[in-house]
């Protein structure tokens, strides 16, 4: 599956987000009048400027002359795609701080992940190797504040965010390195500590 990576603005995903439920619900494109129109614009102008910048980074193709003339392009909700934020990055080995909005999307197949994932973060550091998780690497993430144990999951310790396999036992909170090189993390009681999500996958890094 070629995964294809694209930056867009706050705007320009609210825009691409309208065409698609345009689509879905529709059958066919909006005009460029309609689209100004849901997002309360008197001028098509800025939608066209808009609409431009996703025809130029893949998401869709504009056809000259014709009143609908947008047409989507690449993986679609209907087809198994969706538009993963990436919200920041995600230490495998000390945790290295809070993950932040970083106004970065990427557009991927559904199909490669057993769940349903909310966001991506990009791995630092080499702890999770021994699972295929290696530093660069793009970690698909299903949002969640509970785990079973052995799941790998993103949490938060303090400020700080971390991947890794989770362990329970009767006495113990585990975050468990796969890599023999990294030691456990326990997480003690008097450490503000959280689930932040449960790994669904990953997208190698290039």
């Amino acid at each position: 599956v070629k995964i294809c990576t694209m930056s867009l603005t706050d705007r320009q995903q609210a825009v691409l987000n309208h065409l698609r439920q345009h689509v879905a619900k529709h059958g066919r494109p909006p005009t460029l009048w309609e689209v100004a129109e849901a997002f309360g614009l008197a001028s098509p102008t800025g939608v066209a400027k808009h609409l431009q910048a996703l025809a130029e980074k893949g998401f869709i193709a504009l056809e000259p002359g014709r009143a609908r003339g947008i047409r989507l392009l690449g993986p679609n909700p209907q087809a198994g795609g969706m538009v993963l934020p990436i919200l920041g990055r995600v230490a495998a080995g000390a945790p290295i701080g809070a993950a932040g909005e970083l106004g970065e999307s990427l557009l991927v197949d559904a199909r490669l992940f057993k769940r349903s994932p909310d966001y991506l973060l990009r791995v630092r550091g080499h702890s999770m190797r021994d699972d295929g998780i290696f530093d660069g690497d793009l970690v698909a993430v299903q949002r969640a504040d509970t785990a079973d144990s052995g799941a790998t999951v993103v949490a938060r310790l303090g400020e700080e965010i971390t991947i890794k396999r989770l362990k329970r036992t009767a006495r113990k909170l585990l975050l468990l390195p796969r890599n023999p090189d990294f030691a456990p993390i326990e997480v003690h009681g008097d450490v503000d500590f959280a689930i932040e999500g449960i790994y669904c996958g990953l997208i190698r890094g290039e």
